[in-house]
């Protein structure tokens, strides 16, 4: 049975990882660490909590004395664990940089030293920078334009330089716009839903034409399983939806859903230096047998239901009543 260490196995994709594998596969036994940060929810496990296959341990990737033991047990190590809140990086660029890059860099350490089969960085499409047409493709330059895909960049460069150096068997991952269920309400998607149940305005950076490539969770899930079994030591695969729609679309199908008008959109001005369109070529990828399989006018229609269905979880997050961090603070001028 193989054993796999998650890092921010806590957080929404990573939890969903660990969902999907447990109920698809029986040859994986789970550990999680995570810190349990304003993004990481030990609710995000409720369902698998009991599983015998599963494990969780509260530590911090930043720290050897949390990682080293964990490492040594595993055979795979998958690192979801980041910072990834582009506005809280803008504000807080330290934090960010100290996980992003730092804990990188202790996971790199442990797998040198103790080995493991492979180790799987999990990084961003925004890594890329935007781009004004076409598609990024794995072999294009990196050009990223927030401290939070900087320290992306940093930490998958770093992460590669221990293949190269020390024949440690990294493989990096780059994911685009990610959507589905427990992702953290400071995200588009759950934040607006939460507004719109709320009445609150829905506040739009600029003209809202800024064009990301929209990703099912559990198809980036599947691509980074894909990578596991069959991805080769040193490389890099896009996981891309094919899905470049601009994020006043995804609003516009919100207010829709939810049932709300057009009056509570407030345009606000504009994230520094926000990048304008990611699209992501995943050619590399679906060559080795991965797949698609949910359609995304049907994938966020279920997403944002899921939102409006699961009050429960999302609101004691944004009010705060689970002790941790909720602030609009972290939204230049989203007031």
């Amino acid at each position: 049975m193989k054993k796999l260490l998650v890092t921010g196995g806590a957080g929404f994709i990573g939890s969903n990882f660990v969902r999907y594998i447990l109920g698809k596969r029986d040859d994986c036994r789970i550990t999680v660490v995570d810190a349990l940060t304003y993004a990481g929810h030990l609710e995000n496990l409720e369902d698998i909590k009991n599983d015998p296959r599963f494990a969780f341990v509260k530590g911090d990737i930043r720290k050897a004395e949390d990682i080293d033991p964990l490492v040594a047990d595993a055979d795979i190590v998958i690192n979801f664990a980041a910072e990834s809140h582009v506005d809280r990086s803008i504000h807080d660029a330290e934090n960010t940089i100290t996980t992003n890059v730092m804990g990188v860099f202790t996971i790199c350490e442990a797998a040198k030293k103790f080995g493991v089969d492979r180790l799987i960085q999990i990084s961003t499409d925004e890594v890329y920078g935007d781009i004004e047409e076409g598609f990024s493709r794995e072999t294009d330059p990196l050009s990223p334009n927030s401290p939070y895909s900087a320290g992306k960049a940093g930490g998958e460069l770093l992460a590669r330089s221990y293949y190269r150096t020390y024949r440690v068997p990294v493989i990096i991952t780059r994911g685009s716009n990610t959507y589905g269920q427990y992702q953290q309400p400071e995200k588009l998607v759950p934040l607006f839903v939460s507004n719109a149940i709320d009445g609150k305005p829905l506040p739009v950076y600029g003209d809202g034409m800024q064009i990301r490539d929209w990703l099912h969770v559990i198809d980036h899930c599947s691509g980074v399983e894909t990578v596991m079994d069959k991805g080769e030591p040193g490389e890099i695969y896009n996981i891309g939806g094919d899905n470049q729609r601009p994020n006043i679309d995804i609003i516009d199908m919100i207010l829709e859903v939810t049932d709300k008008d057009k009056s509570i959109i407030k345009h606000v001005e504009d994230r520094p230096g926000h990048d304008r369109r990611y699209a992501l070529d995943s050619a590399k990828l679906l060559a080795m047998g991965w797949e698609r399989t949910h359609d995304f006018e049907t994938g966020m229609r279920d997403t944002i239901k899921w939102y409006t269905e699961n009050e429960s979880w999302w609101r004691p997050i944004k009010e705060g009543k689970d002790n941790r961090e909720f602030s609009d603070k972290w939204y230049a001028n989203r007031k």
